[in-house]
């Protein structure tokens, strides 16, 4: 057996993913990916990518293949069968850099390739065939172009791009890509004051028969996030409860592979954000220093980390807590230089303000907030 197969199967089985569930969430003939996983057949770079995303595999089974065999991101495949296999290939590659760098410079490469794919299924050119396996694979690429705008802080866009997927991903007749989406819409209501829509959303979902567990479990956070928006403390944290309880439990078999990232991290960053919301900072502190750590352990210089430090610094903040803020603020420049977007970049400028409004903040910190404030990276609104 292949070190490429051993190491899939590896992932694969410490995902609680069969060879047949995999074969289906990435949309690959069964026989095709059995004969890749026992070694009797080397893997297509797209399959080795879209693998890897699957898996959460951050480029390890990608990098098993020899350098010719990189993945290549263009929008012009040659036929339909290689269309899919380029769009696969794509969303590996876009996550990917968006994990590590933000996601403004990828968002317009995210929405051209959608759109291109999107003009073929329009125009009628796919064939009946792959029809059901290519609406699958927009309706992805379109929920990608979508959270890689929320990321860049182009929000209109990014809600048209939900939307849109939903629409498609009900089209292919794909549940779980339409719960993905729900999500996203949920999460995106959550953060720009749609507190009304998010509950809305949420308990559709949870009114669903048959729900995986763990796409219950993040239809509470949302349901609960949005219930501390709105104030009402003890029925968030009841949903935060329940939803901390789900995750002791171990991934079931019906649970989607995109369920994968919905771990300690997550749920210790919404119980933050939580506490900060109900006016309880002191007490979201070390939830949001978990998901802080957590995220340096994924990827010290990634989004995640920027995203926590941020929340960090308005907590320290409202807690007067002005040594804790100094580390944070010369913290930030470093993560800035690798980071680019515009939704945390908003939301570290409003972090910048409230350290310079602070009524007892001492004049050497709202100076160094200043001067974070100034760095070339949010001289732009």
């Amino acid at each position: 057996m292949t070190e490429f197969a051993s190491r899939a199967r590896e992932a694969l089985a410490a995902r609680g993913l069969s060879m047949r569930g995999a074969a289906r969430a990435l949309c690959y003939d069964p026989a095709y990916l059995s004969r890749v996983l026992n070694g009797k057949q080397c893997p297509s770079p797209q399959l080795a990518g879209a693998l890897d995303a699957l898996v959460g595999a951050e480029g390890a089974l990608a990098g098993l293949l020899p350098p010719g065999a990189a993945l290549r991101v263009d929008t012009a495949p040659e036929n339909t069968d290689s269309d899919l296999g380029h769009l696969r290939a794509t969303v590996a590659y876009l996550l990917d850099h968006d994990n590590r760098y933000g996601g403004d410079a990828i968002a317009p490469a995210a929405v051209r390739v959608w759109k291109t794919a999107q003009r073929k299924l329009d125009t009628g050119s796919v064939p009946d065939r792959l029809k059901c396996e290519y609406l699958t694979a927009v309706a992805e690429l379109a929920q990608v172009a979508g959270w890689l705008l929320f990321d860049a802080g182009q929000q209109d866009a990014a809600r048209s791009a939900f939307l849109e997927a939903r629409i498609l991903a009900g089209h292919a007749g794909d549940r779980s890509r339409e719960w993905f989406v729900l999500d996203l819409l949920a999460m995106q209501g959550v953060e720009h004051g749609r507190t009304g829509e998010s509950l809305r959303i949420a308990d559709e979902l949870l009114s669903q028969l048959r729900l995986p567990p763990r796409v219950a479990l993040m239809a509470r956070v949302r349901k609960a996030r949005a219930l501390a928006d709105a104030g009402h403390r003890q029925g968030a944290l009841n949903e935060l409860k329940a939803a901390r309880a789900a995750l002791e439990d171990s991934i079931s078999p019906c649970d989607p592979s995109w369920t994968w990232w919905i771990n300690e991290l997550e749920i210790a960053g919404h119980e933050g954000e939580a506490l900060r919301a109900l006016g309880d900072d002191g007490a979201a502190v070390p939830q949001l220093q978990r998901a802080h750590d957590l995220s340096v352990e994924f990827r010290p210089s990634g989004r995640g980390v920027l995203y926590y430090k941020i929340s960090l610094l308005s907590a320290y903040t409202a807690i007067e807590d002005w040594p804790a803020c100094e580390a944070m603020l010369h913290s930030l420049p470093a993560v800035l230089d690798v980071v680019s977007s515009g939704r945390n970049h908003r939301r570290l400028r409003g972090a910048l303000q409230g350290v310079t409004r602070a009524p007892h903040a001492p004049h050497w910190l709202t100076d160094l907030a200043r001067d974070v404030a100034s760095t070339p990276q949010l001289s732009v609104a």
